[in-house]
């Protein structure tokens, strides 16, 4: 798949995944680099599955790239912060 697509489904998705699990974005480039991981996620998610990964610009791509993006989120949120001053 082009890079363009990629990129077009990686801000889509990683708009829907930011914002179910955050409830607002993450700006324009955090929601391009967590969409785009999202897909990669999401397609290695659904391969295991047996099912197609992100196949081109439809709905289908964007599904799995937000799920992906959302289980990124979820992973990302769940690691420990160092804390200032401590």
């Amino acid at each position: 798949m082009p890079i363009l697509a990629w990129i077009v489904v990686g801000i889509v998705g990683g708009l829907i995944g930011s914002l179910i699990v955050n409830r607002s974005g993450q700006g324009l480039i955090g929601d391009l680099v967590l969409g785009v991981i999202g897909a990669i996620v999401g397609g290695w998610i659904f391969n295991l599955f047996g099912r197609s990964g992100v196949t081109g610009i439809n709905l289908y791509s964007v599904l799995v790239s937000a799920a992906g993006a959302i289980v990124v989120l979820i992973a990302y949120h769940s690691l420990p912060r160092a804390r200032a001053g401590a």
